[in-house]
């Protein structure tokens, strides 16, 4: 039995603690806010993200509060036309084993932290903002903000974007800031008029913005963000935005988007971040996961389903592990989640501009390309990503070739 600290408390850092606990292992899961929190609105999880929560035991409980949509639609945003949708239902269900379901963030956060709680094998501690590691031949030590030590046989960096670990580790700067800014608003379903209370995830792609929105909370809500390729060089996040400022930066939606998007409250705002791939996540004792490993956009929907993903893979491979085997099998992790995640990094930033935000021409293009898709098409382009089953390639579940993917993978 290894013991195993965990920087981070998020849905990357408990997912880690659960596999690890899985697998044998004690984990220490050193959270740098007061309290185990999840903020934020929808998310959504592919069928590989719902493998990994299975193998998690906490599958079920997600489910139980998930949206299970009909379809990913995708529209023109000017001209309010339907270009394609990818069904969700039972052909696709069947091919890939496992729902395409929406929920809130905290939905998916607080099976995790429940499980975690009730884990003889997890240890969560709050107010540890780990700020550096120092290691030796025997283990690795984790040192906090507020002066504490926690002493394991391995450092697990899940601890964001911005993590301190990966400071540390790579010592490769702040993240990329996208240039795209992004507003995000969750309005009580009964605001909803009965008529655009849609079971599917809805996106308006318009030139450099799109608009996404679906239901959420177990259907109680309705999840709003809508996207500008603004060129913004400032990262922001959370930040409180005035209505009629949300409103008036949009004003080529047409008619009923525009209708949606008028029913959006509390606004706030992010300027959109993600990183390049690199090669190297692991230090001796201290490796990378997440978003501290791999950052990406929101535009393929993965964030959340490669960091579950990273969760079962490190903890498969760590089981029976000890003393210097441990670095090995790091670096093992390392090399075989690099290629599959580096590669959802580059397809998410494309679809965000090859796919969400072309204008005039090239958009009619666009729309003619995804027209011409049948939904088996649009199945195979997604395969690589939503029928992974062992999470360690990048090729199809069926063992079709990879399809680098044109087609729908909605996010906000």
């Amino acid at each position: 039995m290894a013991q195993i600290l965990v920087a981070g408390g998020g849905i990357g850092g408990l997912a880690t603690a659960l596999s690890l606990a899985r697998r044998g292992h004690r984990a220490t899961v050193l959270e740098r806010s007061e309290v185990f929190a999840e903020i934020g609105a929808g998310i959504q999880l592919g069928p590989n993200a719902f493998h990994a929560l299975d193998l998690l035991d906490v599958g079920q409980a997600v489910r139980d509060r998930a949206v299970f949509i009909d379809e990913l639609r995708f529209m023109d945003g000017t001209t309010g036309e339907k270009v394609v949708a990818m069904p969700l239902t039972e052909a696709y269900r069947a091919r890939f084993g496992n729902p395409y379901a929406v929920v809130h963030r905290g939905d998916l956060f607080q099976p995790l932290l429940t499980a975690c709680q009730a884990s003889d094998a997890v240890e969560l501690v709050p107010g540890a903002a780990v700020e550096s590691y120092s290691q030796d031949e025997r283990g690795v030590t984790a040192h906090t903000a507020e002066g504490r030590t926690f002493r394991g046989d391995v450092l697990v960096g899940a601890d964001g974007i911005r993590s301190t670990v990966r400071r540390q580790l790579l010592g490769d700067g702040d993240p990329r800031v996208s240039g795209h800014t992004i507003y995000r608003s969750v309005i009580p379903i009964e605001k909803v008029p009965e008529e655009l209370r849609w079971n599917a995830v809805t996106l308006w792609a318009g030139p450099k913005w799109h608009f996404v929105h679906y239901i959420i909370g177990g259907g109680e809500y309705l999840n709003l963000a809508v996207t500008r390729d603004d060129g913004a060089r400032t990262a922001v996040a959370g930040r409180p935005v005035e209505r009629d400022h949300v409103l008036g930066r949009f004003p080529g939606l047409g008619e009923t988007a525009r209708h949606v998007l008028e029913l959006g409250a509390g606004w706030r705002e992010w300027v959109l971040c993600d990183r390049d791939p690199v090669d190297t996540w692991t230090d001796g004792r201290v490796v990378l996961m997440g978003d501290a490993a791999h950052p990406m956009l929101q535009y393929a929907a993965q964030g959340a389903c490669q960091a579950l993903e990273d969760a079962v893979v490190l903890g498969d491979l760590l089981e029976d592990c000890a003393g210097e085997d441990v670095i090995r099998r790091l670096k093992t992790f390392n090399t075989e989640r690099r290629r599959r995640t580096g590669r959802t990094q580059l397809v998410a930033r494309e679809m965000g501009t090859r796919l969400y935000h072309p204008a005039g021409a090239a958009a009619g293009e666009r729309n003619a390309m995804l027209r011409s898709l049948t939904a088996d098409d649009l199945y195979d382009k997604v395969s690589w990503l939503h029928g992974a089953r062992n999470f360690t390639e990048t090729g199809g579940d069926d063992g079709r070739p990879a399809v680098r993917p044109a087609g729908l993978g909605v996010r906000d």
